[in-house]
């Protein structure tokens, strides 16, 4: 390979070097994670989001909202799905119980012996971190007074 080669496959390298040297070269700072009201950072609410959907949401309602008839036992004994938002009773517990919940399952959390449920427990499922997102997701649809009624129940703990 000749000089003049060299210099003619160098050269797009050379120029655009000359462009970072002359325009300043930095690397952009990576902002903060943006958090919401309660300092969960937006990221985990979305990722929650896409979690739910796929994991929840089939039984749980797209938008929350539970099976119909939520409060009235269905032919085999159980309960259906009860709403997420704000007219359930999600709220109702600490963030330890809904986490215990939702890993382990209904009848392996709650103390009532023989109880069945259709939550499935989501221990080999889930990672807790991606359960962690889910419940952030759910607890950010509640308005500001039913999060800070939940929030007393994670103080007692």
């Amino acid at each position: 390979m000749t000089k003049r080669n060299v210099l003619v496959l160098l050269s797009p390298i050379l120029v655009i070097a000359a462009l970072i040297v002359a325009n300043g070269f930095h690397i952009p700072e990576r902002s903060a994670p943006e958090p919401d009201g309660t300092g969960i950072e937006r990221a985990t609410i979305t990722h929650g989001r896409l979690l739910y959907s796929g994991h929840c949401a089939s039984c749980h309602g797209e938008n929350l909202e539970g099976e119909p008839n939520w409060r009235t036992r269905k032919p085999n004994g159980r309960l259906p799905a009860p709403p997420h938002d704000e007219t359930g009773h999600t709220w109702h517990h600490s963030d330890e119980m809904l986490f215990n919940l939702t890993k382990y399952g209904m009848a392996a959390t709650i103390d009532a012996d023989g109880y069945e449920s259709d939550m499935p427990a989501f221990e080999h499922t889930l990672s807790d971190k991606e359960i962690e997102a889910v419940l952030a997701f759910i607890k950010d649809s509640w308005p500001a007074d039913v999060q800070t009624t939940q929030e007393r129940l994670n103080e007692k703990r």
